[in-house]
């Protein structure tokens, strides 16, 4: 894929940005993870090529759309995954994509707030910014909470609208950059538009609705400072 036409050019006002496969590779930490968290709850154990359409949604969904498990097996499973995480590192199997810092650097240079959009819990998000350096850019961090109430995009945007919002920052212009169609459509909710990524875990179908999908840090620059 190519990149898309170019979005009409505007300076925007904030950008939200999405995290796993976004910012950061965190698919073989998460798919190995997943999978002695599926094994010790006696689970079927899918391929890494399976368990990469894991990497994104929420957790929950992930559990009970691809492993079909109900609500108490859901939830048992992602105390284990939990348990998981606790005692690995939630930055191990984690590399940020080559470029993406210079891009959050240049955005917090040119004085444009940025804030963090992510369905990943909101403690292991500030693991993971804080242990590549990158927490500085941010001035809004926000997740899932941990009891996963707030996990689906739409209501994790919301919730960094309402903190942003909070900080006097302008929402006339937001935009956010993510990979998934879930980012697409929890964005819509709110009338942010999405640029997508296409280093991320997407599949080419997965950017009806997006404004523009890029695949390069200096494609995704061009389109967020002109």
């Amino acid at each position: 894929m190519t990149d898309s036409p170019a979005a009409p050019h505007r300076t925007w006002s904030c950008i939200l940005f999405d995290l796993d496969g976004t910012i950061v590779d965190s698919a073989p930490g998460i798919i190995s993870r997943m999978k002695t968290t599926l094994a010790n709850v006696g689970a079927v154990v899918p391929s890494d090529a399976d368990l990469l359409k894991w990497v994104g949604p929420p957790i929950l969904e992930s559990f009970r759309d691809f492993a079909g498990m109900n609500e108490e097996q859901s939830h048992e499973a992602l105390l284990e995954y939990r348990r998981q995480v606790a005692i690995e590192g939630a930055e191990v199997g984690t590399a940020v994509f080559p470029g993406v810092a210079g891009v959050l650097a240049r955005i917090a240079e040119a004085g444009i707030p940025l804030a963090l959009a992510t369905s990943k819990p909101e403690s292991q998000a500030n693991v993971i910014l804080e242990h590549f350096g990158l927490l500085q850019y941010f001035t809004v961090i926000c997740g899932a909470s941990e009891d996963e109430s707030r996990s689906r995009k739409a209501d994790v945007v919301a919730e960094a609208v309402r903190r942003l919002t909070e900080q006097g920052v302008d929402l006339t212009h937001p935009v956010l950059v993510g990979d998934r169609h879930h980012d697409v459509l929890g964005a819509a909710e709110h009338g942010i538009p999405t640029i997508l990524v296409e280093w991320g875990y997407g599949s080419p179908a997965e950017a009806e609705g997006a404004l523009s999908v890029v695949h390069s840090t200096d494609a995704l620059s061009a389109l967020l400072l002109g």
